[in-house]
């Protein structure tokens, strides 16, 4: 159950930063988010749209992952996997902020669905 709710709560983070970085980024809000300037947000507006739509396709694994009940579990695995991943080259490459937001909830997802929690 906790590991369903971590994993789902995981799912909207990512559905969260889809909207912020699809819609947002060339925004007041898209610049304070992610410390741009207006002239490179709309610079990057494209390459941040794109990136947009893989953190979408990474929601939308978890969310078929969840679908499935137990028959998901390998699913689920596999993106929270790709998400904490992903995560740590963020934290590494952007800052270290990415770190708390992405890959330590979905560290914490694995270890609830691993432990059958």
């Amino acid at each position: 159950m906790a590991g369903n709710i971590l994993t789902g709560l995981v799912a909207l983070i990512h559905c969260y930063i889809v909207y912020l970085e699809m819609v947002l980024w060339d925004t007041p809000r898209g610049h304070k988010t992610f410390k741009l300037t207006p002239e490179f947000a709309s610079a990057s507006k494209v390459l941040a749209a794109n990136q947009g739509l893989y953190n979408g396709f990474l929601a939308a694994g978890l969310i078929w992952g969840l679908y499935l009940g137990v028959a998901g579990f390998p699913i689920k695995i596999f993106f929270l996997l790709c998400v904490a991943i992903a995560g740590l080259y963020g934290a590494a490459t952007v800052g270290r902020k990415i770190l708390l937001i992405q890959t330590v909830p979905a560290v914490l997802a694995i270890m609830a669905l691993w432990l059958g929690l």
